[in-house]
C-alpha cells in the first residue's frame, strides 16, 4: 500500500495538506540542491556572502510558518501546522531546516513568555538560542540543580547579567555549539543574574547582536548538519534594554522547563524527516541494484532491514506527535514527554541512517 508523506497519520485537514505539499516541494526543490552544495563549503565558505544559504533564507521566509503567523491559529492546529511541515523541511536537508528552526526561537520563546512586543520585535529578523556554555554544557538546563551531584561544585557561570536600573548589563560568552549564532541577528539569551555580589539563575532576555560589545567566534567545521552554523557569542559590557526582558529571577527555572519542553519536541521532529529519508533513499535504492541476478530487495536480509527503519520511523513520528499534541492541550506541558519524543527520535535516526548506509 502507498502511503502518504506522513505515513500513518490521521488524515489532515485541508490546510495541513496544503501546507504538508509546500513543505514539501520547497524541500525538494530548495532545500536538497542547497543542502549538496553546503555540504562541500568550508565553514566559513557557508556562512559567506555568496553562500546558497542566504537564498535558500530567503525563499524560506515566504513559506508563511513565522512564529507571528502561527500565533494566529489555535494551539493543537498551530503544533500540527508546525509538526507537518518541519518534518518536510528535515527530510529535505535538517542542517538547513535547522537553520530555520533555530532562526525562530526568539520569537518563540518571546511568545512563550507572553511578551507580544517582543515576539513582533523577532518578527523578520534571524534569531539563536544561547543558553548553554563551555564550562558548564548541560547544567544550564538544569538552573535548579535538581540533578546535580551532592558534592559537585559548578563555579562561575560564563556568562551573568546584572539589571542596572533600565538596562541589563550582560557580560561573558556562550558555547561554541549555539545553533545559527553566526547568521543571527537577535539571541534568545538565559544566562545567570548577578545581585549583592552573587550570582544564581537566572534571566531570559532578548539580545540583538548587534549592540557594541557583542562578537562572535569562528563557525565550527563539523561532520554533520553543515548547514546549520554553530558558534560561539561573547559579550562585554553589553547593555539592553531592560524592554528586552523576558524573565526575571524568580519565574526563570519554570520558564526554562517550559522552553525545553517545547525545544525537545521540535528537535525531535526533525530528527523524524532525517530518519525517513533515510528510510526512503534505502528503500528506493534496493529497488534499482542487482545482486544474485535480481534487486536486493528481494532479498530476506534487506526486506527485514527496511521493515525495521520502517517502523522504528512510524513509531518515532508517532510519539514526537503524542507528546505536542500533549504539551498543546494539557494545562502544564511535560518535559519527561518532550525528553522522550527527543531521544527517541534522535536515537531512530542514528539507527536508520546507519542501517540505510548498509543497504547502500
Amino acid at each position: 500500500i502507498h502511503l502518504p508523506l506522513s505515513g500513518l497519520e490521521e488524515p489532515l485537514s485541508e490546510m495541513e495538506q496544503a501546507v504538508q505539499d509546500t513543505a514539501h516541494r520547497f524541500a525538494e526543490d530548495v532545500l536538497r540542491p542547497a543542502g549538496v552544495a553546503m555540504d562541500e563549503l568550508s565553514a566559513e565558505e557557508a556562512v559567506a556572502a555568496d553562500s546558497p544559504l542566504w537564498g535558500v533564507l530567503a525563499q524560506a521566509a515566504g513559506l508563511g510558518l513565522s512564529i507571528k503567523a502561527m500565533l494566529e491559529l489555535e494551539p493543537l492546529e498551530r503544533e500540527r501546522i508546525l509538526l507537518i511541515a518541519s518534518e518536510e523541511l528535515a527530510w529535505g536537508d535538517p542542517g538547513l531546516a535547522g537553520m530555520i528552526l533555530t532562526s525562530q526561537m526568539p520569537g518563540l520563546y518571546a511568545a512563550l513568555a507572553g511578551k507580544m512586543e517582543m515576539v513582533n520585535y523577532c518578527d523578520g529578523k534571524l534569531g539563536c538560542w544561547g543558553i548553554t556554555e563551555p564550562d558548564h554544557g548541560s547544567d544550564m538546563l538544569d538552573p535548579d540543580g535538581s540533578i546535580a551531584a551532592a558534592s559537585g561544585n559548578y563555579g562561575r557561570p560564563n556568562c551573568v547579567a546584572r539589571i542596572e536600573g533600565d538596562k541589563i548589563i550582560v557580560n561573558g560568552q556562550k558555547s561554541a555549539w549555539v545553533s545559527s549564532s553566526i547568521t543571527a541577528e537577535v539571541c534568545a539569551l538565559y544566562c545567570h543574574v548577578e545581585e549583592n555580589g552573587e550570582t544564581r539563575p537566572g534571566v531570559a532576555l532578548i539580545v540583538p547582536l548587534d549592540l557594541p560589545g557583542v562578537s562572535k567566534g569562528k563557525p565550527l567545521d563539523k561532520i554533520g548538519l553543515r548547514g546549520l552554523n554553530q558558534g560561539e557569542i561573547y559579550f562585554d559590557n553589553v547593555e539592553v534594554p531592560l524592554s528586552h526582558l523576558l524573565v526575571g529571577p524568580d519565574g526563570y527555572i519554570d520558564f526554562v522547563r517550559h522552553t525545553l519542553a517545547e525545544a525537545n519536541v521540535h528537535v525531535a521532529n526533525m530528527s523524524v524527516g532525517l530518519s525517513r529519508a533515510a528510510y526512503e533513499h534505502a528503500h528506493a535504492y534496493a529497488h534499482e541494484r542487482k545482486q544474485g541476478g535480481v534487486a536486493i530487495i528481494n532479498h530476506q536480509s534487506v526486506r527485514s532491514r527496511l521493515f525495521h527503519m520502517f517502523r522504528k520511523v512510524e513509531a518515532a513520528r508517532a510519539l514526537v506527535r503524542r507528546a505536542a499534541t500533549y504539551n498543546a492541550t494539557a494545562p502544564e506541558a511535560a518535559l519527561q514527554g518532550s525528553i522522550a519524543a527527543k531521544v527517541t527520535a534522535t536515537q531512530t535516526s542514528f539507527e536508520v541512517a546507519s542501517d540505510a548506509l548498509q543497504v547502500f
